[in-house]
C-alpha cells in the first residue's frame, strides 16, 4: 500500500487536546500587559481577575444570578471543589463514559465513599442510559468526553423541576458548545482548552440552587482550605469577585484575557461554535470517504467538535491483538509528529487505540483540511510495515 506525500502542511501542527493551540496570531506580545511582581490582592490585579470573570460570563451567556469564580488546580480543582463541598445531602448518580468521568466516579465512591451513589457507565464511543438519571438525586457528568470524543446532544434528561443538583464538567465544551444553563447547577472548565489559555487555573460557576446547597449543607468530612467556599455558613462572595483562594499567576490571567478578547473578536459564542463545528465538518467529510478511519463516537449527534476521536477500522488492524493495535496506532501518531504535521495527536492512553485531533475554536479549519491527507499518508506507511511483518 502506498500513498503520495501531500504537498500542503498545516500552518500550525498543534492539535493537542490540552493544553490546546493558542489563538491564531498569538505571540508573547499578548502578555505585555501582565501585572507581574504585584500582589493579586491589590486593586489593579484584582480588576484583571474580575475582568476574566465578567468577560467569561458575558461570552457564555451565563445567567446574571449565577456566580463565577477562579479556583486552583485547573478544571480538576473546580470539579473536586464541587464534589467535596456539595455532595452528601442526597443520593447521587454519576455518568461515566470516558476517562475523566470515571475519575469523578472514583472520587465519589472510593474517596468520599458515599453510600448512596450509582455509577451509570458506558464504554468508549457511547453514552450511558440517560433515562436512568433520577431527578430526586444529584447527578455528576461531563458535557463532552475529552478522551472519547462523545458529547451530550442535549440536556433533556435533566428535569426542570429536579430536586437534585446537576454538576457538569464542561472543560472541553465551554466556549465551543451551547450549554443550557437552566438545566445545570454547577459548571466547570479550564483556561487551557477551547480558548488555548495557560494551565493551572479552573473556573467554577454556581447557580442559585447550588449556592443554597452550599449554605445549607455541611459535609461530613474535613474540608481542605482550597475547597472551602463558605464562611460562617454563608457563601464567600469574594471568590466570585476575583479574590482567589490562593495566589494566581497574573501571567496566565493576562493570557486568559487575551483569549477572551479574541473570542469577542470572532463573534463571541456563536462565532466560536461555528469555528469548532467547521472543524468537525471537515473531519466528518473525510471520514465519510475513508476506507480505514471512523469516529469513536457511534451516534453522529454525539460526535464532539473539540476532541475529535478516530478509530482504525482496517481489516489488518482488527486482526491484531491489543498490543499490536496499540503499537500500530502509536506508530501512526509518531509519523505525523516526525513530519511536523500533527503534534500530540495520539488517542488518550486509556482510550481505544487511534487518533485524537483537537478541533476547538483556536484551530483553523484550513489546518484541519491540510492535515487530513497526511493521515492517509501516515496510515499507508503503517499498513505497509505491518503487512510486511505479518508476511
Amino acid at each position: 500500500m502506498s500513498h503520495p506525500t501531500p504537498d500542503i502542511r498545516p500552518a500550525n501542527p498543534r492539535f493537542s487536546s490540552g493544553p490546546c493551540a493558542k489563538r491564531p496570531g498569538w505571540t508573547l506580545a499578548a502578555l505585555e500587559g501582565a501585572l507581574l511582581g504585584r500582589s493579586h490582592r491589590a486593586k489593579d490585579p484584582k480588576a484583571k481577575l474580575a475582568e476574566v470573570i465578567d468577560r467569561s460570563k458575558a461570552i457564555l451567556g451565563m445567567p446574571k444570578d449565577w456566580r463565577l469564580g477562579i479556583v486552583p488546580a485547573s478544571d480538576t480543582g473546580a470539579v473536586e471543589m464541587a464534589l467535596w463541598s456539595l455532595l452528601g445531602a442526597r443520593g447521587v448518580d454519576i455518568l461515566a463514559w470516558e476517562s475523566f468521568s470515571k475519575d469523578w466516579a472514583t472520587d465519589v465512591t472510593k474517596q468520599l465513599r458515599l453510600a448512596d451513589a450509582r455509577v451509570l457507565s458506558a464504554p468508549y464511543g457511547r453514552l450511558p442510559d440517560l433515562a436512568q438519571v433520577d431527578p430526586a438525586r444529584d447527578v455528576v457528568f461531563v458535557w463532552n468526553g475529552t478522551t472519547s470524543g462523545v458529547r451530550l446532544a442535549d440536556a433533556d434528561f435533566i428535569r426542570d423541576d429536579r430536586e437534585g443538583l446537576a454538576i457538569c464538567d464542561a472543560t472541553s465544551a465551554a466556549f465551543a458548545m451551547d450549554l443550557p444553563w437552566p438545566k445545570l447547577d454547577v459548571v466547570t472548565w479550564s483556561w487551557q482548552k477551547v480558548l488555548g489559555g495557560e494551565a493551572a487555573h479552573g473556573m467554577l460557576a454556581l447557580s442559585p440552587r447550588a449556592v443554597a446547597r452550599l449554605e445549607a449543607h455541611k459535609p461530613a468530612w474535613p474540608m481542605p482550605k482550597i475547597f472551602r467556599m463558605t464562611k460562617d455558613g454563608k457563601l464567600n462572595e469574594g471568590i466570585f469577585r476575583g479574590e482567589t483562594i490562593n495566589t494566581p499567576s497574573m501571567l496566565c490571567v493576562e493570557d486568559a484575557i487575551d483569549g477572551l478578547r479574541w473570542a469577542e473578536s470572532v463573534g463571541g459564542l456563536p462565532g466560536l461554535i461555528r469555528r469548532s463545528e467547521a472543524n468537525l465538518a471537515a473531519v466528518a467529510a473525510w471520514v465519510e470517504r475513508s476506507p480505514w478511519a471512523a469516529f469513536l463516537a457511534e451516534a453522529p449527534a454525539t460526535r464532539s467538535c473539540t476532541s475529535i476521536c478516530l478509530r482504525i477500522v482496517a481489516p489488518w488492524f482488527a486482526a491484531l491483538d491489543a498490543e499490536g493495535q496499540a503499537a500500530a496506532a502509536k506508530k501512526l501518531a509518531g509519523l505525523l509528529e516526525k513530519q511536523g504535521v500533527a503534534l500530540d495527536a495520539a488517542a488518550y492512553r486509556d482510550a481505544p487505540p487511534g487518533l485524537r485531533i483537537w478541533g476547538g475554536a483556536t484551530v483553523e479549519t484550513s489546518d484541519i483540511e491540510a492535515l487530513l491527507p497526511w493521515l492517509d499518508w501516515a496510515f499507508a506507511q503503517v499498513a505497509t510495515e505491518f503487512d510486511k511483518a505479518a508476511a
